[in-house]
């Protein structure tokens, strides 16, 4: 059997920036083992797996694998779908994904680039003293406030973004945050005075994903846009995720929907051989 495979730099305006996904194009859906032993073999922070519907509910259905299991949420990887499904055909604006724990999703044309709807999910604040010094300890640092969505996402803020470049987590000691399987440790903060004139500056971690630190995560700025949106008093703002590869984000508080933005280079075009 041979796939399609298209490796696309997402949050990137150029190559060896943003966060690199793996695009796949199914026929039809193979078995959930397949699919993960692919994603692991691609070893890339996320593959793509599409299988195209006729029904009109939506265009395709997307689901998303990291090298060590499935995600629920992804949007770097999201949108390189977008960016794929939209650059073979001209005529369309925007592209629809159906997914099995995050609803519709919508990315279309924005210029050069594109944009992606998401649902919002704003954190809540938590005050949780074992849990604020494990997440001291897995950092290396105190956040000024400690918030969470779920048992998933688990976001620390910090007061400067120096601090957000400073970090040197411990990947065994984030592993061992007692909060969730698939935990993503969000670091955040205000990108006063940062080098990336963003006006918020973020790092993310999924060691248990098999991931490490991820270079921009669409699903982090899902989480942290309701809560910088009502920080800065406004329903917009630019993000920087400063990552060794680092990538720019557009972000946009639309009601109930999280509207990030990005542009999307494909490296990578060839066939996996199953």
């Amino acid at each position: 059997m041979r796939i399609p495979f298209h490796q696309i730099d997402a949050f990137a305006d150029r190559p060896f920036t943003g966060n690199p996904a793996a695009v796949m194009p199914l026929a039809e859906w193979l078995d959930d083992a397949t699919l993960l032993s692919i994603a692991a073999e691609n070893n890339l922070a996320e593959t793509a797996f599409l299988v195209a519907r006729s029904d009109g509910v939506a265009d395709y259905d997307l689901r998303w694998f990291a090298p060590a299991c499935e995600i629920a949420l992804c949007g770097h990887a999201t949108l390189a779908a977008g960016s794929w499904a939209l650059a073979r055909n001209r005529s369309l604006d925007r592209v629809t994904f159906a997914t099995r724990r995050a609803g519709v999703l919508t990315v279309a044309r924005d210029g050069a680039g594109y944009t992606l709807d998401l649902p919002a999910r704003g954190p809540r604040a938590v005050d949780d003293a074992e849990l604020t010094a494990a997440v001291m300890t897995a950092l290396g640092a105190t956040p000024a406030a400690l918030l969470m969505f779920g048992d998933d996402y688990l976001v620390a803020v910090f007061a400067t973004a120096a601090e957000i470049r400073a970090l040197r987590p411990d990947a065994g000691a984030v592993m061992a945050l007692d909060t969730g399987p698939d935990l993503l440790l969000i670091a955040t903060a205000p990108g006063a005075d940062d080098p990336s004139a963003a006006d918020v500056v973020s790092r993310a971690f999924a060691y248990e994903a098999g991931i490490g630190e991820d270079p921009v995560t669409g699903s982090a700025h899902c989480i942290i846009t309701p809560y910088w949106a009502e920080r800065l008093g406004r329903d917009h703002f630019t993000a920087y995720q400063a990552s060794a590869r680092g990538g720019h984000i557009a972000c946009r508080l639309d009601g109930d929907r999280v509207i990030l933005g990005g542009a999307c280079v494909e490296v990578i075009e060839g066939a996996f051989l199953l």
